[in-house]
This record gives C-alpha cells, sequence and structure tokens, in this order.
C-alpha cells in the first residue's frame, strides 16, 4: 500500500542531499525526475505504479507554480526591474504576440486536420514558458542581473497572460462564443483574468503581508508556524483568484511582487519554505510526466509533430523575441540567450489538460504535442543552460 510514498520519499531524499552537487552539472532536475519517473514506472521496472488522471496531475502542476511564481516574484531584483522593464514588457507585447501569430501559421501548414483556430491553440499552449525550468537561468550567480530578472518576470506572467487568449481561442474553435465578438470577448477575458487576478493577488498579498509583519513584530508567529504564512499567502492569492474566474497564476505572481516589495530584507528567510514545497510538488510532477505520460506520448511518435515541437522551442519563439529587443541596446548573443530560455513546462501542461476537459477537437492530438515539445524542452534546455551561461558570461555578473 505505502510502497510508492516509500520509492518516491527514499528518491526525494536522495535527490535533496545531492541537489547543490546536481545544480553544476548539466543535468537538470526535471531530467532526473522524469527520467526516475519512466525508470520506476509501469512501462519500466514497474515499481511505481501510480494512477492518476488528468484533473490530478493538472492540481498538482498547479499547486507547484502558485508557489513558486509567487516565490520567484518576491526574489526579484527590484532595482534590475525598474531600471530594465521595458525588455520583459517588448516580450510580454511584441514577442508573445509574435509567437503565437507564428506558432499558428505555421501550425497551419504543418498540421492539415486543424482549422486556423485550432492553430492558434496550439500555438498559445506553447508560447507558455515556465518559470520553474528557468530557474537554474535565473538563480545563476554568472548571469547579469539584468537578464535573469527579464527571463523571471517574462515567465511569471506570460502563463497568466496566455489564459484569456487560449479561451478566446478554444471559444472560436468550439463555435460557443454566443453573440459576443472577437474584440468584445478578448476585452472582457483579459479584464476578467489579467486585471481581476491583479486585483487579488495584490490586495490579499498587501493585506496578509502587513498583519504578518505585524504578528512578527508582536511576538505571535512562533518558530514551528511561523514557516506557513507565505505559503498559504501564495496558495490563497492563486485559489482565490481561480475559484473567481480569474487568472490565479497572474495572482500568485502580483502578490509575489507586493510580498517581495513589503517585507524587504525578510523576503528571502520567509519565501524559503515556500519555495522548497513549491519544488517538492514540482519534482513529483515531473515524475507522474515520466511515469505516465511520456511513454504514451512516445508512442504517438509522428515526424510532423516532431518538426513542430522543435520549430515551437526554436524560430517560433525565437525569432518574435529577437524581434522584440530590436532597439534596446542588447547584445545580439544576450537577446538571442533571452529568446532561447524560455522553456515549456508545466503550464503547457496545464493548458493541455484544460483543452482536453473542454472538449476541444484535435484535444488529444494537442496533448500529444505538447508533451513532445515539453519533453525535448527539458532536455535541451536543461543540458544547455550552464554551458551557455558559462560560455556567453565568463563568471562576470553585470
Amino acid at each position: 500500500m505505502y510502497l510508492p510514498l516509500a520509492i518516491l520519499a527514499l528518491f526525494a531524499f536522495l535527490f535533496s542531499i545531492t541537489a547543490g552537487r546536481i545544480e553544476k552539472t548539466p543535468i537538470s532536475g526535471p531530467i532526473i525526475f522524469i527520467s526516475f519517473g519512466l525508470l520506476m514506472g509501469p512501462y519500466g521496472l514497474g515499481w511505481l505504479e501510480l494512477e492518476t488522471t488528468a484533473t490530478e496531475l493538472k492540481i498538482m502542476a498547479d499547486l507547484a507554480l502558485a508557489m513558486l511564481l509567487f516565490s520567484d516574484a518576491a526574489n526579484v531584483n527590484k532595482v534590475a526591474l525598474k531600471s530594465g522593464l521595458h525588455l520583459p514588457v517588448r516580450m510580454l507585447t511584441v514577442g508573445l504576440l509574435g509567437a503565437i501569430a507564428l506558432g499558428t501559421g505555421v501550425g497551419w501548414l504543418i498540421f492539415d486536420e486543424f482549422s486556423i483556430w485550432q492553430c492558434a491553440i496550439l500555438a498559445t499552449m506553447l508560447a507558455a514558458t515556465d518559470a520553474a525550468l528557468g530557474k537554474a537561468v535565473i538563480t545563476h550567480p554568472s548571469v547579469p542581473s539584468r537578464i535573469s530578472t527579464t527571463i523571471n518576470v517574462e515567465s511569471g506572467l506570460n502563463d497568466g497572460l496566455c489564459v484569456p487568449i487560449l479561451f478566446v481561442f478554444i471559444a472560436l474553435a468550439t463555435a460557443s462564443s454566443g453573440n459576443e465578438g472577437p474584440s468584445l470577448m478578448v476585452l472582457h477575458l483579459v479584464l476578467k483574468d489579467v486585471g481581476f487576478g491583479v486585483f487579488v493577488g495584490v490586495g490579499f498579498a498587501f493585506v496578509g503581508t502587513k498583519v504578518a509583519i505585524k504578528a512578527l513584530q508582536k511576538g505571535w508567529l512562533n518558530e514551528l508556524w511561523g514557516q506557513l504564512p507565505v505559503t498559504m499567502m501564495a496558495l490563497v492569492c492563486f485559489a482565490a483568484a481561480d475559484s473567481l474566474g480569474a487568472s490565479g497564476y497572474i495572482a500568485a505572481f502580483s502578490g509575489g511582487l507586493v510580498f517581495g516589495y513589503l517585507a524587504r530584507a525578510k523576503t528571502h528567510d520567509w519565501v524559503l519554505n515556500t519555495e522548497g514545497i513549491g519544488e517538492t510538488f514540482s519534482m513529483l510532477t515531473w515524475v507522474l510526466f515520466g511515469s505516465v505520460v511520456v511513454v504514451a506520448v512516445l508512442k504517438a511518435f509522428s515526424w510532423s509533430v516532431f518538426v513542430y515541437a522543435l520549430l515551437s522551442l526554436t524560430l517560433i519563439r525565437m525569432f518574435p523575441v529577437v524581434l522584440s529587443l530590436i532597439g534596446t541596446g542588447e547584445r545580439l548573443q544576450d537577446k538571442l540567450f533571452l529568446a532561447w530560455f524560455g522553456p515549456r513546462g508545466l503550464a503547457s501542461i496545464v493548458f493541455a489538460i484544460i483543452v482536453i476537459n473542454k472538449q476541444v477537437p484535435g484535444a488529444q492530438m494537442f496533448a500529444v504535442i505538447v508533451g513532445y515539445t515539453v519533453l525535448i524542452s527539458v532536455l535541451l534546455h536543461g543540458l544547455t543552460a550552464n554551458p551557455l551561461i558559462n560560455n556567453l558570461f565568463n563568471g562576470n555578473k553585470k
């Protein structure tokens, strides 16, 4: 009964005591997690028989994203953000919309069976980048702060921005948009998902942080329970916004920004536990991905899927981002670095599950394409992170 728990706990223990050493190698944590799930799962040794539904996988990924987005936002370098805000803004506007448009066009050329709206859904699912997979770059001491902050802010916000766009395309693909025109529907969803998401995240984080600081000053927080407030704050920001129909991702990230601003010097110590729990949920999600999803995806191999996955990670992502950074004064290698490190991961998996639950035509094929793209991304971005950082920045942080 408890054998899967024993195996997962032993694996987590072994990884935790070697994580510092592993971070210095080209092998990333997600590569190890997926490989472990594949080895131990039903298609490997069969020791890890995990029965999980798409909904359970989505919940696991959502919890991981909520805590990691909150903690990453809290740890954003505020000085670098103020001086270099134009970089993520360009990437979140011209870069993001350009990637969706280019991905739609490429999908239209490759997949004859998809309508233009189905191609747009696919492109949007794969436009969202993963803050957790980019952590090796964000936290590396050799990466200039303006670069790491840009990647952090872009990856923290773009999945939330993709949510209303995704639902617009789902409505258009399923012809369920009602009497609202596309432009009115976009405006409605943006105001609800993004605007209300920011409102919920900022509002609760402001009140929650003020209360937590006051409790600390009065000595009400003890060493044991003092580890929980920030984690619960992150989860409330996400869950409250999502329950109200807004973007939980936007709420978690904007709430983390507010918390980091108010907590100031205490930020790192307060969010460390939240970040650790988020990483644990992330690890479990990747193990499940390796155990349950990878083999099913590989069995559905086709050259069209493989080619689109590669193009999504390269041309479709990189060309619009480099284009968006023209005129910023950044070196070409820095622009290419920012364009390359847009790994696909948990957010794309969550979007694929949303599309399946919405019963969008072609949803199963979308899931295969997303699975391939995420798997290739985990491998390529994980293996290239440290070598590229060492080659481009030479250990000098600017």
